[in-house]
């Protein structure tokens, strides 16, 4: 029986399916970041919604890669973890 990352690997292999995989990191890149900043504060999702007056079921969404964030939202969030948003581009 082989794990879900032999598995992943092994179709990695595909060079489309690679390119549409590479693709979506920047996107669970900012996922992984709001969950980690999150975490880090030791808040819930239900206690950054009380700051944030963005819905909870919303934030799960977010952070479930269901929804798509504005940077205002963003904005939001960190603000409300006492943080601050940083975008930027790097060369590849």
């Amino acid at each position: 029986m082989t794990n879900f990352n032999d598995f992943l690997n092994e179709q990695l292999q595909d060079k489309e399916l690679k390119a549409e995989y590479d693709a979506l990191e920047p996107e669970f890149a900012i996922i992984q970041a709001m969950i980690d900043a999150r975490k880090s504060k030791g808040i819930t999702q239900k206690e950054l919604s009380e700051r944030t007056g963005i819905a909870q079921g919303d934030i799960s969404k977010l952070e479930n890669g269901n929804a798509n964030p504005s940077i205002k939202t963003l904005q939001r969030l960190a603000s409300a973890m006492g943080m601050s948003l940083k975008i930027e581009f790097v060369p590849n």
